[in-house]
């Protein structure tokens, strides 16, 4: 199951440096001028998360296999790029194909780095690119949906249903917002809503990229994102790109004592990868055994069989039953066999919604 966050904003402003931060590889060439990143560069990231050492620890488990996101680096948009500036056509298609919108803005002060539209507003930089993403949109959906109308008045229902989600789209895209505030009625616009691929119908999470001294508390042109986020329901995390490109190339037993010294308690691309996970409303559970505690990923709603299916499609289409226990179950009663004795594993069948931090085994039959 791969769920992929597309790295976007305007040239210069640290895309490229925080993919390679976040890859901790030098695959993207990071450069000061537009344009150095042409094709998209793909890397998966571990999800940082505590639990599954701890449950490693109980378990007696040889090794931990993080779940993991994917990010692209997606080169740089700039003004004019929905009607082919720069080189708008292929990098509104990368867009696309991503399921979140990871959208870094320049917050921070250089001379030595140009800027695409030589000033620094981040405001301006965010409604540059979402311009250019909801003028794609309307442009697709002005094609789309007078042949869904027409087809619709005809009796097709499908049609009908599409033209409606869609309809309600386009109208919000030329009052000038975006196709995320679009309410499908059911399942069926839901699902039409989802296939248009819409650029501005995917969720997303603004990156501050700021200075070293500001990376603990940001600064005023943050801020500003910030209150952007909030207004929006979207939201926010603050980084210094350039710190994070330094951690990333430092022995591991090192970074403590830095990012102490910084005043931070943990790297900005750990608060970027969690931000990233919630922001596609994704959950984690576990199995754990002598050989591995491996975490994996579903999205929230998902039921047993869907996650059984996550780990092997057998699993799913032969599943009879999960043995199901809470994390802090498991912990408190230090393991499956504490758990079983004290009544906390649990049987669950095919109705059963998977809970963040499940630790589970599958009974199938094939």
């Amino acid at each position: 199951m791969g769920f992929k966050c597309g790295i976007v904003g305007l040239p210069n402003v640290g895309k490229s440096t925080l993919f390679n931060a976040l890859t901790e590889t030098a695959a993207a060439q990071a450069a000061n001028y537009p344009f150095c990143t042409i094709e998209p560069n793909v890397g998966n990231v571990a999800v940082p998360d505590p639990r599954a050492q701890k449950l490693a620890e109980i378990a007696g488990s040889a090794k931990i296999i993080e779940t993991q996101l994917a990010f692209v680096d997606i080169a740089g948009l700039v003004r004019g790029a929905s009607k082919g500036e720069g080189l708008g056509n292929q990098f509104l298609a990368n867009i696309r194909e991503v399921d979140a919108i990871v959208h870094v803005l320049r917050c921070f002060e250089d001379d030595d780095i140009t800027h695409v539209e030589n000033r620094i507003d981040p405001i301006a930089d965010a409604e540059t690119v979402e311009t250019e993403l909801m003028l794609s949109d309307l442009e697709s959906l002005e094609k789309r949906v007078p042949n869904l109308l027409k087809k619709g008045q005809q009796g097709d229902k499908e049609a009908k249903s599409a033209a409606a989600v869609l309809t309600q789209a386009l109208d919000l895209l030329r009052d000038g917002k975006p196709a995320r505030l679009t309410e499908p009625k059911d399942e069926d616009e839901a699902r039409h809503l989802e296939q248009a691929q819409l650029l501005t119908a995917k969720p997303v999470l603004y990156v501050c990229n700021v200075e070293e001294g500001s990376a603990a508390e940001g600064n005023a042109l943050s801020a500003r994102v910030f209150e952007k986020a909030k207004a929006e329901g979207a939201q926010a995390v603050i980084i210094s790109a350039a710190i994070e490109a330094e951690i990333a190339t430092m022995d591991p037993e090192d970074r403590p004592a830095f990012l102490s010294d910084l005043g931070l308690t943990e790297t900005g691309l750990a608060r970027v990868i969690r931000a990233g996970y919630d922001l596609l409303h994704l959950l984690t559970f576990f199995t754990c055994g002598p050989k591995e505690t491996r975490a994996w990923t579903v999205s929230k709603g998902a039921k047993a069989p869907q996650a059984a299916g996550v780990i092997h499609t057998d699993f799913e289409r032969g599943f009879i039953r999960a043995e199901t226990i809470a994390y802090d179950d498991y912990v408190a009663c230090k393991g499956e066999a504490g758990a079983r004795d004290a009544g906390k594993l649990r049987s669950e069948g095919k109705d059963y919604v998977v809970q963040d931090g499940d630790v589970m085994l599958f009974r199938f039959n094939v």
